[in-house]
């Protein structure tokens, strides 16, 4: 995915303004607001269930597709892609989850009853296929040239200059309810159940447990907010084309937001987005600052900043900067863990 159409393509001299550092946060606090949805579903997955989910990618590239499609314009001209329904954008978000969620079940029939490298290598496939199919299936969606013109909620209500305020407050609300519905399911004692799996799937089963169901179901709801979460990007940026779904961009990064955040924990994935997000998108604007040969390659040095990132919290803080809180029961108070300099200085000492 293109990061350079989520955010406001900004100068770094432009940033020292008011107005310029303004445009650059709304940008950027809508589109980490869209990555904290994909990080919740995954959240769901892989801090509850324990499920393996490496196509990432797969789940939200078919939600931004679908709902491109459903709201679009009938086809014409040069361009050569299926529906056009003109259809509402919320119906559109609804059509781009069902998908997605259609998918995960699609991908788990086969897979959730293997271990789970094999789920792993199925998604990385998934998310391969489609990409193909989109690239290259004539009357489809348009192939390589992408499609285009998708426009979000309100969009004709508000001035063009006001409307990245309703893009962030629309993105804000969404997180919040998807946080509200994955902390409601996640507490009651279906999600316990999940941490059950998760911790030890032999001693689910024996206490009556049917692993394979929950575990689909957890796998279901993942992919569905993945599809939604693509849906809102389709309409944050307003046009997609395959090759902006990479694996860097739409799993890599996610996966990193999960890692320094913390599974297991809802806030924990929400905190790492924005910390994450931050090194992602901002490590552009210093490549003013830095020498002609560093900033000619600050695209290359960001990854391996995040390459870095991951390799240092799974070696010194593997659960993250908000790590799960070990709780039995909703009516019991919560019991906290380490304090993260506590959890730095333990690991020191090992060392």
């Amino acid at each position: 995915m293109n990061e350079a159409l989520a955010l406001p393509l900004l100068e770094p001299s432009v940033l020292v303004t008011l107005a310029g550092m303004t445009n650059w946060s709304v940008g950027f606090l809508t589109t980490v607001a869209i990555f904290a949805v994909v990080v919740l579903a995954m959240n769901v997955q892989w801090g509850y269930t324990g499920i393996l989910n490496f196509g990432v990618v797969a789940f939200f590239m078919v939600g931004a597709y679908t709902s491109a499609l459903l709201t679009l314009p009938p086809a014409g001209g040069f361009n050569d892609y299926i529906l056009g329904l003109e259809l509402p954008v919320l119906v559109g978000w609804a059509g781009g989850a069902m998908v997605g969620g259609l998918l995960a079940l699609l991908v788990g029939l086969p897979t959730l009853r293997l271990r789970l490298d094999f789920l792993a290598i199925a998604t990385i496939g998934v998310a391969a296929i489609l990409r193909t199919i989109a690239a290259s299936a004539d009357h489809f969606a348009n192939r390589g040239r992408g499609l285009n013109g998708m426009h979000n909620l309100f969009y004709d209500s508000v001035s063009r200059a006001d409307y990245k305020w309703v893009q962030l407050a629309i993105s804000i609300v969404m997180l919040i309810l998807v946080y509200l519905l994955v902390r409601a399911a996640t507490a009651s004692p279906w999600g316990r159940v999940l941490r059950a799996i998760r911790d030890n799937e032999a001693t689910a089963q024996a206490a009556g447990k049917a692993t394979v169901p929950y575990r689909m179901q957890a796998f279901v709801l993942g992919g569905a907010i993945m599809g939604l979460a693509g849906a809102m990007y389709a309409h944050r940026i307003g046009s997609i084309s395959p090759e902006a779904f990479s694996d860097l961009f739409g799993t890599f990064l996610p996966w990193t937001m999960l890692i320094v955040g913390g599974a297991g924990n809802h806030k924990g994935a929400v905190i790492g987005s924005l910390v994450v997000g931050f090194f992602w998108f901002g490590t552009p604007l210093v490549q003013e600052s830095l020498p002609s040969a560093l900033g000619s390659q600050v695209f290359v040095l960001r990854q391996f900043a995040i390459g870095l990132l991951v390799v240092v919290f799974i070696l010194w803080l593997p659960k993250g900067l908000v790590p799960e809180e070990a709780r039995v029961s909703r009516f019991l108070p919560r019991t906290g863990g380490p304090s993260l300099t506590s959890r730095l200085v333990s690991r020191w000492r090992r060392a």
